[in-house]
């Protein structure tokens, strides 16, 4: 905008080749320039020569809305674009010039003159110019060094190097900035040219309002109706939440009125439209988000967090003063969410539904390597440079100081201009528009593999239009519920009602397991720093949990809050607050911020600011929205009336840093008690039905850990553990009683064809009598049979794995084998074959499940080439705080993290020959010397160290034991 005011420019068109991702910040930018904004597009056939068949300016935003149904049309097809335009009422089309006019054009349509044309169009048809020719000055590069960045990127795109970069992959180098003095100065052998362009653009006029509501106006197609049912439907649901309760009643009808004036009713009504549907269809679902502080939303059962019970305050969702849309987040189980996202497009329509896009952006590492690339390094030299944080020393001395080569101050110096460019536009992870305004009127649309449409516009552009997205997501908890229940019904015959929550945050064995840490599996609070702060905090109720839920997220470590939390929680009487009025707003957390609404109350009761601009301040807060100017001038706001309250500088200075730090990555609470219930329902199902939701768990792939981990809680739990089964087990894990047979879906290169047909033909025709009848019915492979032979899939038939394979070399040797047919009316009776029994050990078992199922079914303790299991166990750590031991245990899990002086450190979780786990920290010196890169079982020497009653291992020196098969 500032190059095209500085240019004395004062109307501009943007074409983007078919692409409308960047219309309304352009729009919006144009206007606050000052700047008469239109729209187009530059229609091209990208496989071909990708050069432009036709532009389009649009006359008005009728004409634009016409554009993008053409180009999504084109997009989702995959069809090229003809030569002639189709006809257009709203909009103009130019045709490029080429040598023989086009003589038979339309009233919208004209030739576009480009400055190095204008010598050639001298033996054309005077009268057809002087009428149909305008003036074609496209601006696609601001200077030279625009153009030589373009062609880099081209360079990467066509993955070859910058010598061997072929122009005509290029854009035209004569596309670059003109003043509008130098442009006229150009066209002045041929005025009509300007005069052309300059009446063709006063026809076009874009406009867009950027302070109403773009979303879908009404639910039922009547206001009045909206209304009335978005009050019957909160009223039955407060009855059936409430009861008789007259402050709920109240603070409903407070609610009602509040949405209805910002009219957000339909917006209401569609979310629960959408939960009545999963309710139906039997769907498990958690909403959450700032959602969860209406009572509206917990009466219309969005939400299953009572506000009220929560002191939740409405105004941190929607207040008279907020400007920014409601935000609901529905999360569905990974199976049931693409029938809920099918449902939304058939209930609103494709033509007003979208997916919301997301523009991937170059990182500066990873453009680095492949300018690396586009120059002609060597990879290693590439890999030297990037891996390494010589990198960020470079950028910051060596640069200046003339100590690189001038290829890697290119590099430098291009990736830099990259970093945070828009690469490729790809689909956000769960947002949905539904708009009133068909949805081609704001832009247009493209078709990923999923199938849904998805706008070239993303979340903040969208944020800025008005256009309110609903966030439909998906998680692995919600399966781990829903299956359970299912594998209860069918294991015990029982029905479990998961939503008796209230009756759960009561129940003194589900807080034991609680404040215990012993919540593997269960959503949100089974990782190690999850567990280890729940015992630090020694929560045993639900009201800490959610605080926990929220201190575990990066933002209260960021703000150096966290372990003040702890401090405080575990000596609430002996803190010394920032400030006494801190102290007054915070005291639900001890005077520390955990929600993102502390960070309104903050703003708001503590610095003076308006609740508008507090809010406007926790937005800003979030890296994302950092770039903009807003940021500063709400951050001297804040100062600023800090200094009017009386504060001093330093009070201001230190509440601002653990605001800035915690904002941007904490929850709200209503999204922490949202989690922190189904924490509870999870830990329910864990508490009564271990084996079942074990069993859950691994047929989700979804967790902390990796399927051999919870395999072993399911052992340690009681379950008996068996290889796969082609007369017992199923694609996924089965549970009968206490005995688990894993699932075909475990076997590494099994087909899936032959693990369902296993499934399939069983059902239908009965058990497997032997391996023949197996072979027969089946017709597997060989490889596929030997396989499954490995696997323990036979051990039915009462012969050894060896046994069996010779068996399978027979069979496929036999002619009866190759030729057999299934179900024959008099079937031949199996062939016998009398084998010597060769017995295999447990080793060779251990390393064939190894190699099929990538874990063994043994203890990994029982391979060791020693019986050393260490000086003491995990559950002696208590017991020799202080002390130097050594111990043994298996690696499950590794998290590397860097401290405050930008050191690599590491912590591990390890179980030990007991089944108990235990937690190690490798700290920067010993982790260069020891680092944890792959699951083995470990000896470890090292410290016990406690921290608020939690154990862990300081360790000094580590070695990987030997196993043997």
């Amino acid at each position: 905008m500032a190059y095209l005011s500085e240019n004395k420019y004062d109307t501009a068109v943007l074409t983007d080749i078919n692409n409308t991702s960047g219309v309304w910040d352009y729009v919006y930018y144009c206007k606050e320039a000052g700047i008469r904004p239109l729209l187009g597009i530059d229609f091209r056939n990208m496989e071909e020569d990708a050069s432009c068949c036709y532009i389009g300016i649009a006359k008005n935003n009728e004409g634009f809305m016409a554009l993008n149904a053409h180009l999504s049309y084109h997009l989702h097809s995959e069809k090229k674009f003809a030569a002639r335009a189709p006809a257009f009422q709203n909009a103009f089309i130019i045709y490029p010039y080429k040598p023989g006019l086009v003589r038979q054009l339309k009233d919208n349509e004209y030739i576009g003159i480009r400055p190095q044309d204008i010598n050639r169009i001298i033996m054309e048809d005077s009268a057809l110019l002087q009428k149909k020719a305008v003036a074609l000055a496209p601006l696609s590069f601001k200077n030279n060094e625009d153009y030589y960045l373009h062609c880099l990127l081209r360079t990467m795109d066509r993955n070859t190097l910058l010598s061997k970069l072929d122009r005509k992959d290029t854009g035209n180098r004569m596309e670059c900035g003109l003043s509008l003095v130098q442009l006229l100065e150009m066209y002045k052998q041929y005025p009509f040219l300007i005069s052309n362009t300059q009446a063709l653009m006063e026809q076009c006029t874009i406009d867009f309002d950027y302070k109403t509501d773009k979303n879908k106006k009404t639910f039922t197609g009547s206001m009045k109706k909206d209304r009335e049912l978005m009050l019957a439907e909160c009223m039955k649901g407060l009855s059936y939440r409430f009861g008789n309760d007259a402050e709920a009643e109240q603070r409903v009808l407070h609610e009602i009125g509040v949405i209805n004036d910002l009219g957000f009713t339909s917006y209401f009504l569609m979310v629960w439209d959408i939960i009545k549907y999963a309710s139906d269809r039997g769907y498990y679902y958690v909403g959450r988000g700032s959602g969860a502080n209406s009572v509206a939303a917990y009466c219309l059962k969005i939400t299953d967090v009572d506000p009220i019970e929560l002191n939740l305050y409405f105004e941190r969702f929607l207040n008279l003063h907020r400007k920014s849309p409601p935000d609901f987040d529905i999360d569905f189980s990974w199976k049931d969410r693409d029938d809920m996202i099918n449902y939304i497009f058939r209930r609103h329509g494709t033509g007003h539904t979208a997916m919301l896009g997301s523009h991937n952006t170059f990182q500066f590492r990873a453009v680095a390597r492949e300018l690396g690339k586009v120059y002609g390094l060597p990879k290693s030299e590439i890999d030297n440079f990037i891996g390494t944080s010589e990198l960020d020393r470079r950028i910051g001395t060596q640069n200046s100081a003339g100590l690189m080569d001038k290829y890697k101050q290119k590099i430098v110096y291009f990736s830099q201009r990259l970093a945070r460019f828009p690469h490729y536009l790809s689909v956000h992870a769960c947002g949905i528009v539904i708009s009133d305004e068909p949805m081609h009127y704001f832009t247009a649309t493209q078709i990923p593999p999923k199938g849904f449409p998805i706008t070239h516009f993303d979340m903040y552009t969208a944020d800025r239009m008005k256009i309110h997205k609903l966030d439909i997501l998906s998680q692995r908890g919600l399966g781990h519920i829903k299956d359970c229940i299912d594998i209860v019904r069918k294991n015990r015959n029982e029905e479990i009602d998961i939503h008796l929550v209230s009756e759960f945050k009561k129940d003194e064995r589900l807080n034991h397991l609680l404040m215990h840490g012993k919540s593997i599996g269960c959503f949100y609070i089974e990782s190690p720093a999850m567990w280890q702060l729940l015992r630090k905090l020694d929560c045993n109720n639900y009201l800490t949990l959610v605080a926990a839920s929220s201190v575990i997220r990066p933002g209260v470590a960021e703000s150096g809050m966290a372990r003040e939390y702890i401090i405080r929680h575990n000596n609430p009487d002996k803190y010394i607050p920032i400030h006494p009025r801190i102290n007054e707003i915070l005291s639900e957390t001890y005077g520390v911020m955990v929600y993102q609404e502390d960070v309104i109350k903050v703003a708001h009761l503590f610095a003076g600011l308006s609740l508008e601009d507090a809010d406007t301040l926790r937005r800003a807060m979030a890296w994302k929205f950092r770039v903009n100017d807003g940021f500063k001038q709400i951050e001297d706001k804040y100062f600023a009336s800090c200094a009017a309250q009386g504060y001093t500088y330093e009070v201001a200075q230190e509440v601002w840093r653990q605001m800035e730090g915690f904002a941007g990555f904490s929850f709200c609470k209503a999204h922490s008690a949202s989690y922190a219930v189904e924490s509870y329902q999870s830990l329910h199902l864990k508490a009564y039905y271990p084996l079942e939701f074990m069993v859950a768990v691994i047929n989700n792939f979804g967790g902390y850990y990796n399927t051999e981990f919870y395999i072993n809680e399911a052992r340690r739990a009681g379950a008996t553990i068996h290889p796969p089964s082609v007369n017992r087990s199923k694609y996924l894990t089965l549970i009968e009683g206490t005995e688990i047979f894993l699932g075909f879906i475990h076997v590494k290169s099994l087909e899936n064809t032959i693990a369902e047909g296993i499934v399939t033909e069983r059902e239908k025709h009965g058990e497997y009598t032997g391996l023949e009848d197996f072979c027969e019915r089946i017709k597997p492979g060989m490889e596929q049979l030997f396989i499954l032979v490995k696997t323990g899939a036979f051990r039915f038939t009462g012969k050894t794995k060896k046994q069996l394979l010779f068996e399978s070399l027979f069979l496929f040797g036999s002619k009866k084998m190759l030729m057999g047919t299934r179900h024959t009316l008099f079937p031949e009776p199996a062939l016998t074959y009398n084998f010597p029994r060769i017995e295999q050990s447990y080793r060779e078992d251990a390393l064939q499940e190894i190699e099929l199922l990538g874990f063994p079914l043994c203890s990994r303790f029982d391979l060791l080439t020693d019986d050393f299991r260490g000086e003491i166990k995990a559950a002696d750590t208590v017991n020799n705080v202080g002390k130097n031991v050594r111990m043994v245990g298996y690696l499950t899990n590794t998290k590397s993290s860097t401290t405050r002086h930008g050191h690599y450190m590491q912590f591990g979780s390890f179980i030990d020959d007991e089944n108990n786990t235990f937690e190690a920290v490798l700290f920067p010196q010993v982790y260069k010397k020891y680092p944890l890169q792959e699951k083995a079982v470990y000896a470890l020497n090292g410290k016990i160290t406690e921290e608020f009653g939690v154990t862990s291992l300081e360790v000094h020196s580590l070695e990987r034991l030997e196993i043997r098969f």
